[in-house]
């Protein structure tokens, strides 16, 4: 049994913990904030309780997989609500009013049904680009994302040569221009290439491999949590304790111990101080880290033990920033789903802004909006509604940060003044800002502070080409042997499964398990429903 030290106590700490320790290990979680979770936060405030990150319920074979591992199941640790509608879509009012909304519903055949209603002709292509979704999809969790690309011969299988010129063309064409090719409606091709911002990046640069996100919310549709996503996280740290980890909050650590041993340098400890500033040593056998890489390489390691140095860092590519707004609005919001998406006509605009060469908020901005309060009692008071809502923008730390009840940075808060004008005129909810009673905000200086995001971005690195699988910064230190990584800023990449994905990775990292699928489920492990 070895001694583990994880830094980070977000979704990829925490599975990652949990996971070494019920394979024998004595781990110990150190979480720099007061509350755990990470990027996967809450907010609550006069009966309000806000998600502050994630909240689109997507992947659930991922889910069900982790909570197998970890000896149970997601029907026992989550209670989910399929949302019908999955979402809708506002477009920018015309000089002839407002214009109306699109209502994407739940299941295939329903969203074939919209798709015909726009564009004569698009469900049979529709059916075709879903099948090669669900293909892309399934090579990728068998063969990709679970991968810790130690050996090449998980690749070199029947299934993956015969794909091979597939798979090529679909990393050598960018997702706009691949659901361009198929449909013509605007609208269409923007619903098949918003799942792009997901992933950090512009649909103009991610490649049409990431298609495979249309068959989750398309076609499988998407489920809501109660609780939310921070019921997500409780689950994930409760189920790690029951295996033994012991979880420290105000925890900063402030260095990674290392020593030569036989030639070699190996981990073992972290520095780190307490809530009264105390300095505080931990001795590890293993350290995996699970804090944003950049932070982890640059500032815990000295020079000439860092595997991605600042200058490796100067030729990535950063997600977007984000201006995150938590409402809570007295009275009833029938026009907004659980889901809502706000796109702006301009799209080149609006990623120009995000990531060109010119970084600046967009305005308008494509937004994106969350009312928990529609499927979920629990998340505001009687007679109040919950709104997130998400503006992303450039990472950039000199935008500033937020604050409550329009305290943030004044950048910031002009664009939540422009992001809510803009549910209140595009959704027909004229007197929106005045039934708002709590605002909270959030910006890329807060995003540094809070969880040493590199430059302030919300995800991590754009999951381009070169930032995708096998190209993304791996698991694992060349530099020093007992030193992993973790989390969305490493591969597999971002979002909460992929967080989950990358604490098995490093699971296996430990073991010495080349495989490139899911590891086998323990015996007799339970497997829940998640849809």
């Amino acid at each position: 049994m070895s001694r583990v030290a994880v830094i980070g106590g977000g979704v990829a700490g925490l599975a990652a913990a949990g996971l070494l320790a019920r394979d024998g290990h004595e781990v110990t979680v150190f979480e720099k904030n007061s509350r755990i979770g990470g990027r996967a936060g809450t907010i609550e405030r006069d009966g309000f309780r806000f998600d502050s990150g994630p909240s689109w319920y997507l992947m659930p074979e991922v889910f069900d997989h982790f909570f197998a591992m970890m000896g149970s199941s997601t029907q026992e640790q989550l209670d989910l609500t399929p949302l019908d509608p999955g979402y809708r879509v506002f477009r920018a009012p015309s000089a002839d009013g407002p214009s109306a909304p699109i209502t994407v519903p739940r299941g295939r055949a329903e969203v074939a049904m919209l798709f015909e209603a726009r564009e004569q002709g698009s469900a049979a292509r529709l059916d075709d680009y879903l099948d090669s979704a669900h293909h892309a999809r399934d090579m990728a969790e068998r063969y990709f994302l679970y991968n810790p690309f130690t050996k090449w011969s998980t690749l070199a299988t029947k299934e993956v040569l015969g794909a091979g010129p597939r798979l090529a063309t679909l990393l050598g064409t960018r997702l706009e221009s691949f659901a361009a090719r198929r449909f013509r409606d605007p609208v269409l091709r923007q619903l098949l290439g918003y799942p792009a911002v997901f992933l950090g990046t512009d649909p103009r640069s991610a490649p049409a491999m990431y298609h495979l996100m249309s068959a989750l919310d398309l076609d499988e549709g998407v489920s809501y949590p109660q609780g939310g996503f921070w019921r997500v996280v409780e689950r994930i740290a409760e189920l790690a304790e029951q295996a033994g980890v012991t979880i420290v909050t105000d925890a900063d650590v402030t260095a990674i111990r290392t020593e030569r041993r036989s030639g070699t340098t190996a981990a073992t400890g972290v520095e780190w101080r307490d809530a009264d500033g105390a300095a505080r040593v931990a001795d590890a056998d293993i350290v995996v880290s699970a804090a944003d890489l950049h932070h982890t390489e640059n500032v815990l390691l000295p020079p000439e033990l860092r595997t991605y140095p600042e200058n490796w860092w100067r030729h990535r590519t950063s997600g977007p920033g984000a201006v995150l707004v938590m409402l809570g609005v007295r009275g009833e919001l029938p026009q907004l789903p659980h889901h809502s998406l706000f796109f702006t006509d301009d799209w080149d605009a609006n990623f120009d802004a995000i990531f060109g060469d010119s970084p600046a908020i967009p305005s308008p901005a494509s937004t994106y909006v969350c009312r928990p309060s529609a499927s979920d009692d629990s998340v505001a008071p009687e007679g109040h509604e919950n709104l997130f809502v998400l503006v992303p923008v450039p990472a950039d730390v000199d935008l500033g940060g937020g604050g409550s009840d329009g305290a943030g940075s004044p950048a910031i808060e002009r664009a939540a003044d422009e992001a809510i004008e803009l549910i209140s005129t595009w959704a027909g909810i004229p007197d929106l800002r005045d039934r708002i009673v709590v605002r909270e905000t959030k910006g890329p200086a807060d995003f540094r502070d809070d969880y040493n995001s590199w430059r302030g971005g919300m995800l991590g690195p754009a999951h381009i080409l070169s930032q995708s699988a096998m190209f993304r910064a791996q698991n694992v230190s060349r530099k020093v042997s007992g030193l992993y990584y973790a989390g969305g800023t490493t591969a597999p990449g971002v979002g909460v499964p992929m967080c989950l994905i990358s604490a098995e990775i490093v699971l296996k990292r430990i073991r010495g398990d080349h495989s490139g699928g899911p590891l086998p489920l323990p015996s007799a492990a339970p497997v829940g429903d998640a849809v």
